[in-house]
């Protein structure tokens, strides 16, 4: 078999992660504050990171909670607002693991059409209109997983009335909001609504995914309310972590890893874009403005199923729509860029269109 590209996780390759600046932050962090940092701490996390994401967010720290990574700041959030039943807003498609975790807590999901410019505020308006209630809504605004879609500033409007209007809060699920090679920078829901929006965000793709740093911001009775549910879960976070991630974004190295992550995913995009043109025409995509993703849909018909054994037995991984839905997408996939070369990517494609070749024509509609 030839050598596996994997277009399956969404994480950076290690030529674009910044080692050395990793290796001297984690010094400079030590001999800083060595104690604070090899103890058990609390719930709320590393308080001089916590510090500087409320400064970066323009909050108070009392309202922030550093996790460990952001899906245990989903967790957590989850568990405070979400219960057996309770109606909960997603994105089609939306991160399969957050799906997979509301159904886990037996959660009423309701999701709504994905459109280029973000979710379908007329569809959803109909959905609370027919009488739905729901909790929360997750959202996913800026180069959405799996799509890569970014939610336009119209959307932020409209969703943000329609939570005061409805009583749901927007769960702004944000990791990517930084990795924008593209366009205009939209402003956060958190900055544009805090009343009716927790944000969440991490460290995973800006500095590297092994950190395992993540954090909520929200109203300070509900951070507090998490934090007592930090505490009997696992009394701290990684520590240790957190601090070596604080020293990263004090000494400037952020900023630095950020355009650098840039530069390769616009090229590492544009690559991807290029490739599918040529190789895969029957392929319709939206290119990304930021962010890791693009999906892709096939002609209606498309056995995806078949299509990810015969890529699979080629050395090519991707992920199949189907992952990101309650139901259907069966002739749509997701293709992560982020971890792979431009050669990697152009070598993929051509193997992914002999694997289509191969299934066969897709069935008429």
């Amino acid at each position: 078999m030839p050598d596996t590209i994997s277009f399956a996780r969404g994480a950076p390759s290690l030529d674009i992660v910044d080692v050395e600046g990793l290796k001297a932050s984690a010094i400079e962090a030590f001999d800083a504050d060595a104690a604070r940092m090899t103890a058990y701490g609390t719930s709320v996390g590393y308080v001089p990171l916590r510090e500087w994401i409320a400064e970066h967010h323009g909050v108070a720290p009392e309202q922030v909670l550093v996790t460990n990574g952001s899906m245990q700041a989903d967790a957590f959030l989850f568990d405070s607002l979400v219960h057996a039943g309770d109606t909960v807003i997603t994105e089609r498609p939306t991160y399969d693991r957050t799906l997979l975790v509301l159904r886990g807590r037996d959660a009423d999901v309701r999701m709504v059409e994905l459109e280029p410019d973000g979710i379908d505020v007329a569809a959803l308006e109909r959905v609370l209109a027919a009488g739905a209630r729901p909790k929360l809504a997750h959202i996913i605004p800026n180069f959405q997983n799996p799509a890569g879609y970014t939610l336009s500033l119209a959307k932020r409007e409209a969703l943000i009335e329609l939570a005061r209007a409805y009583g749901f809060v927007i769960f702004e699920d944000d990791p990517y909001v930084t990795l924008r090679f593209s366009g205009q920078a939209l402003p956060t829901m958190l900055s544009m609504a805090p009343d009716v929006t927790v944000y969440a965000s991490s460290f995973s793709k800006t500095v590297c995914p092994g950190v395992r740093t993540g954090y909520l911001v929200g109203p300070a009775e509900l951070i507090a309310k998490i934090a007592r549910l930090a505490t009997s879960t696992y009394v701290s976070p990684n520590m240790v972590a957190e601090g070596i991630v604080n020293r990263f974004c004090r000494s400037g190295r952020l900023e630095a890893s950020i355009a650098k992550i840039r530069d390769a995913l616009r090229e590492r995009s544009q690559a991807l874009c290029a490739a599918l043109a040529e190789h895969l025409p029957d392929a319709r995509f939206v290119a990304p403005e930021g962010g890791y993703f693009l999906w892709v849909d096939l002609p209606q018909g498309t056995d995806v199923n078949a299509l990810f054994d015969a890529a699979a037995a080629r050395g090519v991984q991707f992920v199949k729509g189907s992952d990101f839905v309650l139901e259907g997408s069966e002739s749509s996939l997701r293709l992560a860029y982020s971890g792979v070369t431009p050669a990697q990517i152009e070598e993929g494609v051509r193997r992914l269109a002999e694997a289509y070749a191969e299934i066969g024509a897709a069935t008429p509609a």
